[in-house]
């Protein structure tokens, strides 16, 4: 395709960690088309994420979450609207729906332009590839981030091949309590997940809040919600030098993220972030393989663990040295 001074759409709606691992397909696109404009579709909650890549234009978001609870709401229906118009503004070169599910391809057929996404066994939900112009058979045992380039390679002729560039910059952190907090070293631990099966017991990040002070670092955290905010100072109250984080955006935990010395987190789409950020991160996996979505950056990055095999803290804390720089690591990009 000759995409020189035209659009590309990427779709990629959610979750967050979906949408980081997205990042690196708008990179490889600016690279093979750099005066092509590349927008995003992106669900609301996540938009910041896009708006942080040098490389994509134009963000248009959806909130598909927010509208199946009011569906017949004439203002559900003005924002549906309102989306189409946006997509429909320009003609693609090349419309890329690497999300694989129903509600994206469905989404994707708003815009105009050839739609390209994954093929039947491909795809998270084989139907979805009935409603695309190109479907690409793409191997399901690589790493998300692989995968989502191997459609841009078929797509647009992009090097996947070359090393991943995320492409993201945080924003300049505010000041006040925020410059206080992280006025001396600091690193981040990120201990909520969206479902049981992925956490980490409470008595191992408090030893592990314990190996950080005495390496001279303090703990920072997040919580996202009420629930989480409760748990999580409940689980901070038994820490050594630890802070718990007011509710925020994601443009502030990015900025904290991106300057923090080093971020133990979950499989959460805010640890992908971190190490898509540029900061050391070691992901803790609980119930799921870190093969198909483990932690990749261009900073030194690390994930332990899987599918009913929690790691040890000792594990944990002789990886975090590693990625201090007490051991040896190169950067871990897929």
């Amino acid at each position: 395709m000759q995409a020189s001074g035209e659009r590309l759409l990427i779709v990629k709606t959610s979750s967050m960690g979906d949408v980081v691992h997205a990042a690196p397909l708008a990179a490889d696109l600016a690279r093979r088309f750099p005066s092509a404009a590349i927008d995003w579709l992106v669900e609301e909650g996540f938009a910041a994420i896009p708006r942080m890549h040098r490389s994509v234009d134009r963000v248009i978001t959806v909130a598909v979450r927010r509208w199946r609870r009011a569906p017949l709401a004439a203002a559900t229906w003005r924002e549906v609207r309102a989306a189409r118009e946006q997509l429909r503004a320009h003609r693609y070169s090349a419309i890329l729906d690497c999300q694989g599910l129903l509600k994206s391809a469905w989404m994707a057929r708003w815009a105009r332009g050839p739609r390209w996404g994954f093929d039947r066994a491909s795809a998270r939900e084989p139907l979805a590839a009935l409603l695309y112009t190109h479907a690409v058979a793409v191997p399901n045992d690589l790493h998300a981030i692989a995968r989502n380039r191997a459609l841009g390679q078929v797509a647009c002729g992009t090097d996947a091949a070359a090393p991943a560039t995320f492409g993201l910059q945080a924003a300049a952190l505010a000041g006040g309590e925020w410059l206080q907090a992280t006025s001396r070293p600091y690193a981040v631990l990120l201990t909520n997940a969206s479902r049981a099966s992925k956490r980490w017991p409470d008595d191992r990040w408090r030893a592990v809040a314990g190996a950080l002070q005495a390496r001279g670092l303090r703990s920072l955290l997040f919580a996202g919600s009420a629930a989480e905010e409760r748990d999580t100072r409940a689980r901070a109250a038994g820490m050594a030098d630890a802070w718990v984080a007011p509710r925020c955006g994601i443009d502030t935990v990015a900025a904290v993220l991106a300057r923090a010395r080093v971020v133990v987190g979950l499989d959460t789409g805010l640890s992908h972030l971190a190490a898509a950020l540029g900061a050391p991160t070691l992901g803790i996996f609980c119930d799921y393989e870190p093969r198909l979505v483990g932690i990749t950056g261009s900073a030194p990055c690390a994930s332990l663990g899987g599918v009913n095999a929690s790691p040890t803290v000792e594990a944990v804390t002789s990886a975090v040295d590693v990625l201090l720089g007490r051991g040896a690591a190169a950067p871990c990009v897929p």
